[in-house]
């Protein structure tokens, strides 16, 4: 079995100009947490909810308390937890929204050929280091072919599986 047996070849993308608030709006909307970005037919990016999300709340949730008289050289470090509420949500998104979204995709994108076998495609999904949850699948030249989700290696693993069974 290889990455064009399991793929989905209708692939939903967005383009590097489109506006972060409209393709946060089109991700809500989705059964799925990420879009491949596309220019001239070629893959340039992925974006994804979590790059979305950081833009409206902050990853970094660390608190530095200055020890001392200026200059201060040396700071006490607190991890904070910070709610949903103490972010002022419209401000961000007004702030945000008109960002196109090739300020806030990631550029460097895990891919795979069509001719990837199933060990290939389980090794990149199952990486925690990567923690990628959807694989475009490209031709040599970039041009997105299809892409696989997690929940398509699980059919296909099951697949697999239950063709074994059988026999």
């Amino acid at each position: 079995m290889q990455a064009r047996d399991i793929m989905t070849d209708e692939v939903e993308t967005v383009a590097p100009d489109d506006d972060v608030g409209d393709v946060l709006t089109r991700l809500a909307r989705a059964n799925f947490n990420g879009f491949p970005v596309v220019e001239d037919g070629l893959l340039v990016g992925i974006v994804t909810q979590g790059d979305l999300v950081d833009l409206f709340q902050p990853s970094d949730r660390t608190l530095w308390i200055p020890v001392g008289f200026p200059p201060f050289l040396e700071s006490l470090t607190y991890g904070v937890d910070l709610s949903w509420d103490e972010f002022d949500l419209g401000r961000d998104m007004a702030k945000n929204a008109g960002r196109p979204v090739s300020e806030v995709m990631t550029e460097d994108v895990v891919t795979v050929g069509p001719d990837a076998d199933l060990d290939a495609v389980l090794a990149l999904l199952a990486d925690r280091d990567r923690d990628i949850n959807r694989l475009p699948v490209v031709d040599g030249a970039g041009v997105v072919l299809g892409i696989i989700a997690r929940e398509d290696l699980l059919a296909a693993l099951k697949a697999v599986r239950d063709a074994g069974d059988a026999t």
